[in-house]
C-alpha cells in the first residue's frame, strides 16, 4: 500500500493485520481504524508525519514508542493516548490533538524537540506526561481541565510559560515541576473569571483582582523549582500557584458578595425612594384623594344598565 516517490513514500494504515513498511514516511490512518493498536509503528526508522481520520479515537500504549524521524502528528478525533504512545520520539515539533481529553503516563516522554503543546480539551494529564521534553516552552491548556499528576512536567528545563483554569486541587503533587526553573508566567484561561471581573461594581475591586492574578508572574521567577541536588525547598513553584489559586478564589468570592450586596442596596433605596416620593406622592395620595361618588357613578352605571334591560325582557315576556 506504499506509493513511492523520489523523496516521500506514503502509506494508509488500516488496521494491525497491516504490516508497516520501514521505508514509509507518511501514514494516513484509515477511518475504519478507531484505535491505533499498542506498538503499532514502534521504533519505524522513517516515519515523519502521520494524518489520522476524525473517527479514530484512542492511540494505545507504544503505538509510536521511539520513532526517531516522527515530526508531525494530526490526530482530530483522538481523545485518549496511552502511556509511551509517543515516548522517545525525539524529533517531535507539532502535535495537533484538538479533543485529547487524557493524557496517560509518559505518553510524550523524552520528546526532546517538542517547543509547545495545545490541549483545550484536556481534562487528565497523568505522571511524566510531558517529562523530560527539554524543548518545551509553551504549555496550554483550556477550561477543561481537572488534574496534573506527579512529575507530568519534571526536568522541562525551557518550560517558561503554561495556561491553565483556575481550579483548586487540580495541581496536588509536588513534583509535577521539578527542574522547571525558568517557569515563571501563568496565564488563566480565559472565560468567566475574566467576565465576573469586568462586571465588579467598582474600578478598585477590578484592579485588585487583576493585580492579584498577576502577582502569580511577580512570584514564579522568585520560587525554586525544586528537586535540584541544592534546593531543599522541593517544589516551591508548585507550592506558590495551588497558594495563588486558593488566594484568587477566595478573593473573587469576596468581591462577589461585596458585589451582590452592593446591587441589593442600591435596588433597596432605588425602590424605598421610588415609593415613597414618585409612586406615593403622585399615585397613592391623588388616587385616595378622589371624591367616593367617581366610583359609585360606575357602579350605579352598571347597576341602572342591568334593571332597564330587565325591565325591556318582562315587556316582552307580556
Amino acid at each position: 500500500m506504499a506509493a513511492e516517490g523520489d523523496r516521500i513514500r506514503r502509506f494508509n494504515y488500516t488496521g494491525e493485520d497491516d504490516e508497516v513498511p520501514d521505508d514509509a514516511t507518511h501514514v494516513t490512518v484509515d477511518e475504519s481504524v478507531r484505535v491505533i493498536p499498542a506498538w503499532a509503528f514502534s521504533r519505524n526508522p522513517s516515519i515523519v508525519e502521520v494524518i489520522c481520520d476524525e473517527n479514530v479515537k484512542g492511540v494505545e500504549e507504544c503505538a509510536f514508542a521511539k520513532c526517531p524521524s516522527l515530526r508531525r502528528v494530526i490526530m482530530p478525533g483522538v481523545e485518549i493516548v496511552e502511556q509511551c504512545a509517543f515516548t522517545d520520539c525525539k524529533a517531535l515539533t507539532d502535535v495537533e490533538c484538538g479533543k485529547l481529553e487524557i493524557i496517560r503516563g509518559c505518553a510524550f516522554h523524552t520528546c526532546k524537540s517538542l517547543g509547545s503543546i495545545n490541549l483545550p480539551s484536556a481534562k487528565i494529564v497523568e505522571m511524566g506526561a510531558f517529562s523530560d521534553c527539554t524543548a518545551l516552552a509553551d504549555a496550554k491548556f483550556g477550561d477543561k481541565l481537572e488534574s496534573i499528576k506527579g512529575v507530568a512536567f519534571d526536568n522541562c528545563p525551557s518550560l517558561e510559560r503554561i495556561t491553565i483554569p483556575l481550579k483548586d486541587d487540580m495541581i496536588t503533587a509536588d513534583d509535577i515541576f521539578g527542574f522547571c526553573g525558568t517557569l515563571k508566567h501563568i496565564d488563566l484561561v480565559e472565560g468567566e473569571l475574566h467576565e465576573t471581573i469586568a462586571a465588579l461594581h467598582f474600578e478598585e475591586w477590578r484592579n485588585d483582582m487583576n493585580e492579584e492574578i498577576d502577582s502569580i508572574n511577580r512570584i514564579l521567577p522568585t520560587v525554586d523549582a525544586g528537586f535540584s541536588e541544592e534546593d531543599d525547598d522541593v517544589g516551591g513553584k508548585v507550592e506558590a500557584i495551588r497558594t495563588w489559586i486558593r488566594s484568587v478564589l477566595g478573593k473573587i468570592i469576596h468581591y462577589k458578595a461585596e458585589h451582590q450586596r452592593v446591587l441589593d442596596e442600591e435596588v433597596a433605596t432605588t425602590l424605598e425612594h421610588s415609593l415613597s416620593q414618585d409612586i406615593v406622592m403622585n399615585n397613592v395620595l391623588p388616587f385616595l384623594a378622589l371624591p367616593s361618588y367617581t366610583f359609585e357613578v360606575e357602579d350605579y352605571e352598571e347597576w341602572e344598565e342591568e334593571d332597564y334591560l330587565d325591565s325591556e325582557e318582562e315587556d316582552r315576556e307580556e
